[in-house]
């Protein structure tokens, strides 16, 4: 038997007696019996397994963001990047005068903002020698109050706090933030917006306008010109987007997106800057030694191009809250009875239909009984023997009643509105007045004959030019304009038309209106201080009862006096009102010394030399016989081209005669009530008071 056997069979020794166990089991056995879990190998399984499962979503994911979606994404966290969208402002459109002189633009400026978390980061400014840096909010405040002249404790206030976006400043120039942008200030920054300045002044303020505080001019935030073209002149405005950090700094070369701005169009209009300012200091002085109310000043050619549209009061573009600011356009907006500039009208009417000639005589009394009224002049008189250029002449009213009744009150009517009465000018400035004018079926009996002289209407100053402007012109009556072309971006360039003309009278009756006119500034005239030396002048005063809404009733005068010149080649006329002067009030002798000046100046600029010959008159009186030898004129009192020697304008001499008194200067007018309008028209009905 080999040792094996003997090993297996021999007897084992027995346990001591005890408690019975079961079969023994094997350990492979035993550890098959144990939880999955428990067993290390499957554990491992396991863990192998779900890490294998989320680094295949991983590889998953990866492959849609860097292969299926990978446009998309990228798309997204750029536009993360980029943040919001930056409205670029569009420049808008200028306004310039005949010459290309600005008199509205636009200029950039500069809003300075700040990001409150970004100013602490702030390092300071390096220190002078002896002192300390200071850094942060503090330091940030000291740095901006000198440059930005506020306060440093009310900039620390500002820089103080929690907020991404806080105004320092607005409106600074461009020079400004670049001194703030040297201090390389955490979190300061600059956002361009475009402000709108005004160089002409107050002389071109109402008439120009304004814009809002958005720099357009809608919505009832602006006027004058800038509304009323506020669609041409306002530009596109662009877009801008950069890449930015999570902490709102731009990315250094990061992307950006930018749609350019397209300005808007700018505008050239007829005005003259320089004319503009000399007539709003010559009717500014005026006003001033009236003690008038208002004053306003309008010069246009004869093919009614406006050159200056001026007042008096105005106001300042730069400060609009100051006091006696007026904001209305008084020469488009401002109503008032013309008075005697209108008998150029009646009288017109007259000569056109054949009623009357300019030599036609007429016994002119002291009294006049018309609709049961006694009409008067200006004067009293004793019956005067006048011919219809010497009822012009001395501006009669019972004259001008004789020669326009003749006329029927329709056809009367008719060419007053011919000449532009009762209707807005043609310009479309915004809130203009048509000026007030009954239908002549509406006429009552005494408003048939006031209105010859000038009262039972009403005008505005741009009418009261038109009138002359028609007469100057031939007789073809061309609506006045303000815009002569629009400039592109590009810098070309779009004409705009003249209106088309109408015939309002004859050549003929032109020219004999124009000789008429002559005498007014004559020697027997109402207005020698209109006069210019050298220079033929046409013109005619009006000094009207002022009708005050504010009380009801008629209480003081509008002067007035409207020409051209030179008288026989017309080019230019003038139109010079005064509302309700105290210290004198007639139109020759208040607003004639304005005319004499504007003109003379307007000659002078343009360089209209003059024609050197005179018109014989007409003669004023009955029986008088026309001058056959009429004085020439000396070219040595106006240089060539209607400048002194020196080139320089000047006011030139004025040929004033004063030995005696015209009839406008000495008469007294006699006392007289006036009853109220009888309609909201304004116009006179009772004729009791002269107009001159």
């Amino acid at each position: 038997m080999s040792p094996s056997d003997r090993r297996s069979s021999a007897p084992r020794p027995q346990r001591a007696a005890g408690p019975q166990r079961g079969p023994a089991r094997s350990p492979r056995s035993r550890i098959a019996d144990k939880p999955l879990l428990v067993n290390p190998r499957a554990r491992v399984r396991v863990m192998f397994l779900a890490v294998l499962f989320v680094f295949t979503l991983f590889a998953a994911q990866l492959v849609r963001l860097q292969a299926i979606d990978a446009r998309e994404v990228a798309e997204q966290a750029r536009d993360l990047r980029m943040g919001t969208e930056t409205t670029i402002p569009a420049k808008r459109g200028a306004m310039l005068d005949r010459d290309g002189v600005t008199l509205a633009g636009s200029v950039e400026r500069r809003d300075i903002v700040a990001d409150q978390t970004q100013v602490p980061d702030f390092k300071g400014l390096d220190p002078k020698p002896g002192e300390q840096r200071v850094g942060g909010v503090d330091g940030a405040a000291a740095a901006l109050a000198p440059i930005l002249k506020q306060d440093e404790a009310t900039l620390k206030e500002k820089l103080t706090g929690e907020r991404r976006w806080i105004q320092l400043s607005l409106g600074q120039e461009p020079s400004v933030w670049r001194q703030v942008q040297a201090l390389r200030i955490d979190g300061i920054a600059s956002e361009q917006v475009s402000r709108r300045v005004y160089p002409a002044g107050a002389p071109l303020a109402p008439v120009l306008g304004w814009v809002g505080s958005d720099g357009e001019a809608r919505g009832g935030s602006g006027g004058g010109l800038e509304l009323l073209f506020n669609e041409t002149l306002t530009g596109t405005p662009g877009k801008s987007r950069v890449e930015r950090s999570a902490d709102n700094r731009v990315i250094p070369m990061g992307e950006s997106e930018v749609t350019p701005a397209v300005p808007g169009q700018s505008l050239q209009l007829s005005l003259d800057n320089d004319l503009s300012w000399y007539a709003y200091n010559a009717i500014a002085d005026r006003v001033k030694a009236t003690d008038a109310d208002s004053g306003t000043v309008v010069v246009m050619d004869t093919k009614g191009r406006l050159r200056a549209v001026t007042q008096f009061p105005s106001f300042d573009p730069t400060d609009r809250n100051a006091k006696g600011s007026e904001f209305s356009s008084l020469p488009f907006q401002q109503v008032f009875e013309p008075g005697s500039t209108a008998k150029v009208m009646s009288l017109g009417a007259a000569l056109d239909t054949g009623a009357v000639t300019p030599t036609t005589g007429f016994t002119v009394p002291n009294r006049l009984t018309r609709a049961d009224r006694s009409f008067r002049d200006s004067h009293d008189h004793p019956t005067l023997q006048l011919t219809t250029a010497g009822v012009l002449a001395q501006s009669s009213n019972i004259g001008t009643l004789l020669a326009a009744e003749k006329v029927d009150p329709a056809t009367l009517e008719k060419y007053y509105r011919s000449f532009g009465l009762g209707q807005r000018s043609g310009v479309g400035f915004p809130g203009e007045s048509s000026g007030l004018i009954k239908p002549s079926a509406k006429w009552d009996a005494a408003q048939r004959y006031t209105v010859m002289f000038g009262q039972g209407m009403s005008v505005t100053a741009i009418q009261d030019a038109g009138v002359f402007q028609t007469i100057a012109n031939g007789g073809v009556r061309i609506p006045p304009t303000l815009v002569e072309g629009v400039k592109n971006a590009d810098g070309s360039s779009t004409p705009q038309p003249l209106p088309e003309g109408t015939r309002v009278i004859s050549e003929q009756t032109a020219t004999d209106l124009s000789v008429m006119l002559e005498s007014v500034v004559g020697e027997s005239g109402t207005a020698q201080q209109a006069a210019i030396a050298g220079i033929p002048v046409a013109g005619k005063t009006g000094t009207a009862e002022r009708y005050d809404p504010t009380v009801g009733r008629y209480q003081g005068y509008t002067a007035s006096f409207v020409g051209f010149a030179p008288a026989d080649k017309p080019e230019l006329v003038v139109a010079v009102i005064l509302q309700n002067p105290k210290k004198g009030y007639y139109g020759g002798t208040t607003a004639g010394p304005v005319f004499q000046q504007v003109m003379s100046y307007a000659l002078q600029k343009y360089g209209i030399p003059p024609t050197g010959v005179q018109r014989t008159p007409f003669p004023l009186k009955v029986g008088e016989k026309p001058a056959t030898d009429p004085e020439k004129v000396d070219p040595s009192l106006i240089g060539p081209g209607g400048t002194s020697g020196s080139g320089t304008p000047t006011a030139p001499r004025v040929a004033v005669t004063t030995s005696a008194p015209t009839a406008e200067s000495s008469g007294t007018q006699s006392q007289g009530t006036r009853t109220p309008p009888s309609s909201a028209t304004g116009g006179a009905t009772a004729g009791a008071s002269g107009t001159r």
